[in-house]
């Protein structure tokens, strides 16, 4: 039978389009482009012995078509790929002078962001030295711990920050030299010829070797120094500007801090692999963050953690001549980053006129990631999604074991050993694929094996095979979505259930007057399980109604057992959020709601469907067995 053109090639472009939405073809497709686009690139440079990102700086910097193009914009100034170059050139030959860095010595940078920080970073590489770096927010024995750890040649401090390194950091540290980059010494970079060193100084790293030291939050301990490699930096910087299709016209802004990796191998490498302009704010604030982006004209801006929510939390700025609502005044058409949470996902693309956001989920010295790029509420609240060809290559890569509520490591079978993976949509553990000679190209943590071997779990699904512990538990649905549901050692148990702080966090931060919520479990006298409580930050005064109302509405959106029998207000919550605006849990969790150990705070209880005052005689009946919860 005769089908008119007409009709038959919108039939088959419709049919191709219901194909593709069902499995995912598109996007599968962006995925593998990007993964093949960086493993070829890496393999060619380590065959040319060319790992060292100094070297993609000094090809972008030299091609007539990128030497021009803007490289770093930070605050008022300006740097061109062939300015940032002579400025790398200038720090290489200044450090190698007057402080006598040699090829693999370390050298740690305390530093804010800044485009110096990016020029030290890249004058080190030049003469094959590698930096170390250290969050600024840190002071006494985690900052003695963190340089100590890095068996530094030198620390080199960021003015701004000097005060953390006080006399008796400098005594802890020993005979450690320590410098602050002032103008003094800026001035002696700028005079300094900026000569090429050879390729001798950064000749023989393979991929897998030291890049940067970059640190973990150190959120239940002191921070580890994981190690990110070369090859992490090619593969990671081009996979992220392929996946997000980068165009070398497009401005990336981030105010995230460059001395963790998402600002550093998602930002700054990625820019530098695709060649378009890495826009730099020197710490986050809801005050300078959309001035910035507005400023820089910024095309594609960075969050993590909390920055979403904090940024829904100001209210719309408003032009004082033209009455304006600038939240949509802008030229950002992509958000990316990670900890986005599903709670305010649509708000903030909706409210901000985003129009794609690009989810990730990694660790810094994890195997793999996950990704999620969306335009639409399809994958809304996913921290990665795959089609149904690339759900095939991740089954290789990943397992989602079921993990055991007793002891929170993966549940083992008595009389085989093995594990077990559970079923689509349901929650385990996330274990990612180490590869097959993981002691030599698994990097893990630098000087600290015994940190090391603790996140590696043998004999899973078969013998011989290897993962990585994420210690996150996520679940993977039949539609290749994949979505956070808690840390382990976040979840509690109470009255014998299990609950997911995560949810019961969304649930307070659906509540118009909450801004945050940190919900976690703690001891109580006399009772089993942990009690939930939750940190929160409101927007309005506290008095007996919103107290009832918080009641009531967390009562009709939890399982009785999830609504927090605790209420922190002050400023505990904003003391536990990570210099990346992560929340931490760990110091609210030990202080519990003993009166006498949360400062300033307030604390309240649920009685007869409300909350009222927590206090220090409440807390001594507690302890002597007169109340039952």
């Amino acid at each position: 039978m005769f089908v008119p053109l007409g009709v038959a090639v919108p039939a088959a472009a419709a049919g191709l389009a219901y194909l593709n939405a069902k499995t995912g073809f598109w996007y599968d497709k962006v995925m593998i482009n990007g993964t093949l686009r960086a493993i070829f690139r890496h393999l060619r440079r380590e065959r040319n012995d060319r790992v060292n990102t100094f070297y993609v700086l000094e090809e972008a910097a030299k091609n007539k078509s990128t030497r021009n193009r803007t490289h770093i914009l930070f605050e008022d100034k300006s740097w061109t790929y062939a300015q940032s170059y002579e400025m790398v050139l200038k720090y290489g030959n200044w450090l190698q002078k007057k402080f006598d860095i040699k090829p693999k010595d370390i050298v740690a940078m305390d530093f804010q962001n800044s485009d110096h920080f990016i020029f030290v970073c890249f004058g080190l590489w030049s003469i094959g030295a590698k930096p170390a770096f250290i969050n600024y927010n840190l002071t006494g024995e985690a900052l003695v711990h963190c340089v100590s750890t890095a068996k530094p040649t030198l620390l080199l401090v960021d003015p701004v920050v000097a005060a953390n390194v006080d006399d008796s950091i400098r005594e802890k540290l020993g005979d450690l030299r320590i410098e602050l980059l002032t103008e003094d010494l800026k001035a002696e970079v700028l005079a300094t010829e900026p000569v090429r060193p050879p390729d001798a100084l950064r000749s023989g790293d393979l991929a897998r070797d030291i890049a940067i030291l970059i640190y973990t939050s150190g959120t239940t301990g002191l921070p580890k120094a994981a190690i990110v490699s070369w090859g992490k930096l090619t593969t990671g910087g081009t996979f992220v500007g392929k996946w997000l299709g980068t165009k070398p016209s497009d401005i990336f802004y981030t105010c995230m801090p460059l001395y963790h990796s998402s600002a550093t191998v998602m930002g700054m490498s990625s820019c530098l692999e695709m060649g378009c302009t890495f826009a730099i704010g020197r710490k986050f604030s809801t005050k300078t963050f959309w001035k910035e982006v507005r400023q820089h004209n910024a095309t594609m801006i960075q969050y993590v953690g909390e920055t979403c929510r904090y940024l829904l939390a100001v209210p719309p700025e408003i032009d004082p001549v033209t009455g304006e609502n600038m939240d949509k005044k802008h030229n950002v058409r992509l958000a990316f980053g990670n900890g986005l949470r599903p709670d305010i996902w649509e708000r903030f693309r909706d409210r901000f006129n985003v129009e794609t956001i690009a989810e990730f989920y990694g660790a810094t010295e994890g195997t793999q990631a996950m990704w999620n790029i969306t335009r639409n509420a399809f994958a809304s609240g996913a921290i990665g999604r795959s089609g149904l060809i690339y759900q095939q290559v991740l089954k290789k890569q990943i397992a989602i074991v079921e993990r055991d509520q007793e002891t929170d490591v993966p549940w083992r079978h008595p009389k085989t050993g093995f594990g077990r993976q559970v079923k689509r949509g349901d929650v385990g553990e996330l274990l990612l694929a180490l590869p097959a000679d993981w002691e030599k190209d698994f990097q893990g943590y630098y000087n600290n094996k015994k940190a090391t071997q603790s996140k590696i779990i043998r004999d899973v699904l078969k013998k011989g095979d290897g993962y990585f512990r994420t210690g996150d538990l996520v679940s993977w649905d039949t539609e290749g979505r994949m979505y956070f549901h808690d840390r382990i050692g976040d979840t509690f148990r109470w009255k014998s259930e299990n609950v997911a702080t995560t949810e019961v966090s969304e649930s307070l931060g659906a509540h118009p007057a909450v801004g945050h919520a940190n919900v976690y479990g703690v001891q109580l006298p006399n009772h089993d399980g942990r009690a939930g409580c939750a940190a929160i930050s409101l927007s309005r005064n506290l008095d007996d109604a919103l107290l009832r109302s918080l009641a009531e509405h967390t009562r009709d959106r939890l399982p009785k057992y999830a609504v927090p029998i605790f209420l922190r207000v002050g400023n505990g919550l904003t003391a536990a959020v990570t210099g990346t605006l992560k929340q931490q849990k760990h110091d609210l969790r030990l202080q519990g709601v003993d009166p006498g150990r949360v400062g300033d705070d307030e604390l309240f209880w649920l009685k007869d469907g409300t909350y009222v005052k927590f206090g220090q005689r409440d807390w001594d009946r507690l302890n002597a067995g007169q109340v039952k919860l």
